[in-house]
């Protein structure tokens, strides 16, 4: 029965109930009432409260419940379950019904994120296959044209077609670089520990000192947590090595409890009082695209980030 129809049949019916107690007893309520119609009146007052109470709490207390998980739900945090009830009261109905529509929604958020994830990952490696293919092809068949042009060029023009030439290499470099980071082949061919290990050797060579830690045996992680270990990784380093001022960087990958956890530290000045930037706001979206823990600790000698998952 909804709810509204029950509440008006109880409250009809407790009226109902009171009129014909009226009608067909002698109680009576004179113009200058008595003490003792008086306690009448209230003593019926308050059986018809107490019925109502008794019969309508089961239902609407069930009600203020959901509204109360309603108000203090954070669509960016796992929602809690309500206890059910046994019964078939619209109150415990309603509260079957809240949870399972919890349930939907972090079921259909799981899903977004994995799509979400796949989605960016897969725009990642057709860009990357671009850079290599058309801007990697045309900047080696430029390369190849300066080195022929170099052969048989007066010797006044040689030296600036070689400046040019290895300007290309740079360039040509650069692009292979920008290609590997956006979609790094040996974390799909190797795994998460090669490609962390890669990172850390790939960082190094621009002056900055990464010490991996990882550790062997971790149990396997599905690859959409291994994409974001990864990247947040990338980033946690690049950050250092670009705004940090860091020569230092501490990168491990480790089992706590009963998850597996990331961390990236470094030696640099720290965040200070400025403002999250682009980098760590992307990190902690990918960490909530796999339900991660991202935690970002500075003072003014380092900067540690923190990524726990579930395996």
């Amino acid at each position: 029965m909804p709810l509204f129809w029950k509440v008006v049949l109880v409250n009809g019916a407790v009226f109902v109930a009171g009129a014909t107690a009226l009608v067909l007893s002698p109680a009576t309520v004179s113009a200058d009432p008595l003490r003792s119609e008086v306690v009448a009146l209230v003593v019926g007052l308050t059986v018809v409260l107490g019925t109502n109470a008794v019969i309508l709490r089961p239902s609407l207390g069930q009600v203020d419940r959901v509204v109360r998980a309603m108000r203090s739900l954070d669509p960016s945090q796992e929602a809690g379950r309500l206890t059910e009830q046994d019964g078939r009261s619209p109150g415990a109905v309603l509260v079957r019904s809240w949870n399972g529509m919890l349930d939907r929604l972090e079921a259909e958020r799981a899903g977004s994120r994995a799509r979400a994830l796949a989605a960016q990952e897969a725009e990642r490696h057709r860009i990357a296959q671009e850079l290599h293919d058309e801007v990697g092809q045309s900047l080696t068949v430029v390369l190849l044209g300066l080195k022929q042009l170099e052969n048989g060029a007066p010797p006044d023009l040689v030296d600036g077609l070689r400046e040019l030439r290895e300007t290309t290499r740079a360039g040509l470099d650069d692009v292979r670089r920008v290609a590997r980071r956006l979609r790094p082949g040996v974390l799909d061919d190797l795994g998460l520990h090669s490609a962390l290990a890669a990172l850390a050797t790939e960082m190094s060579t621009s002056g900055l000192a990464v010490r991996p830690r990882l550790t062997p045996g971790l149990p396997a992680l599905a690859p959409e947590t291994e994409v974001v270990l990864y990247r947040v990784a990338q980033e946690a380093v690049t950050n250092a090595a670009r705004h940090s001022g860091a020569t230092r960087v501490d990168l491990a990958l480790e089992r706590i409890g009963d998850g597996i956890v990331l961390q990236v530290t470094d030696d640099g000045r720290g965040l200070g009082d400025s403002p999250p930037g682009t980098g760590i706001t992307g990190m902690r979206e990918r960490a909530v695209l796999v339900d991660g823990d991202l935690t970002v600790e500075s003072s003014g000698r380092g900067t540690t980030v923190r990524l726990a998952v579930a395996p």
